[in-house]
């Protein structure tokens, strides 16, 4: 018990200095403390997750169900959320019973982590280590997204993702470039759009053609 008691208090730690690294509006330890939904939903749900291990009925639901009116976050208690992960704003978020979420995670409001279907088992997606999601994104399904990831605001992804890609639009597409600042942050302004890149590259084709045309015509 004493170690469990020791361990939350090391996750509390690390999720209130997380806050700090990645949210330049935090003030004071007080303001993180009173008026960060995001945190008191994480708290309420390590608490829940670690009472539906120990199998208690009804209870853990009802911590997941009050948080949700309180904070507007919804977290099943099932869901596995690992070490210093951040819901910044949080508005509107939901994570399903079977997401497993990995270390140094981030997502912002509206984001869905959700399901496809009534089948049973694992459902829900993985995040793994250093995953950033933006505002309003639906991953959806048992699928898996690689490390250090981002996906784009508004986006929704139904198939697995890489490591270090971005993944942007609807259906979710994969753009191998990297869009972030020197710590990390996924720059929403500076996402490129795979529609146009790609008639780039058709218009760049087609002035080589020309140009080689006018070569054999010359």
């Amino acid at each position: 018990m004493i170690d469990t008691i020791k361990r939350g208090i090391k996750n509390l730690k690390d999720d209130i200095s997380v806050i700090y690294e990645k949210d330049p509006a935090a003030g004071s330890l007080l303001e993180v403390i009173l008026c960060y939904p995001g945190l008191h939903a994480l708290i309420a749900h390590r608490i829940a997750h670690k009472l539906k291990k120990w199998h208690i009925p009804l209870i853990p639901r009802m911590i997941s169900y009050i948080t949700r009116i309180v904070t507007g976050i919804e977290i099943h208690p099932g869901a596995q959320i690992g070490k210093r992960f951040f819901i910044d704003h949080g508005e509107g978020v939901v994570i399903g019973e079977t997401t497993v979420i990995g270390d140094d995670v981030l997502i912002y409001q509206q984001v869905t982590l959700g399901g496809t279907g009534n089948e049973h088992g694992k459902r829900h997606p993985t995040l793994e280590d250093g995953v950033i999601v933006g505002a309003g994104a639906k991953v959806l399904g048992n699928i898996n997204i690689g490390k250090y990831s981002r996906i784009g605001a508004g986006s929704v992804v139904v198939d697995n993702v890489p490591e270090n890609s971005t993944v942007i639009g609807v259906p979710g597409k994969v753009v191998v470039r990297k869009f972030k600042d020197e710590n990390g942050i996924l720059m929403h302004n500076r996402i490129p759009d795979p529609v146009e890149c790609e008639i780039r590259r058709l218009t760049y084709e087609v002035k080589d053609l020309r140009e080689q045309i006018e070569k054999l015509r010359g």
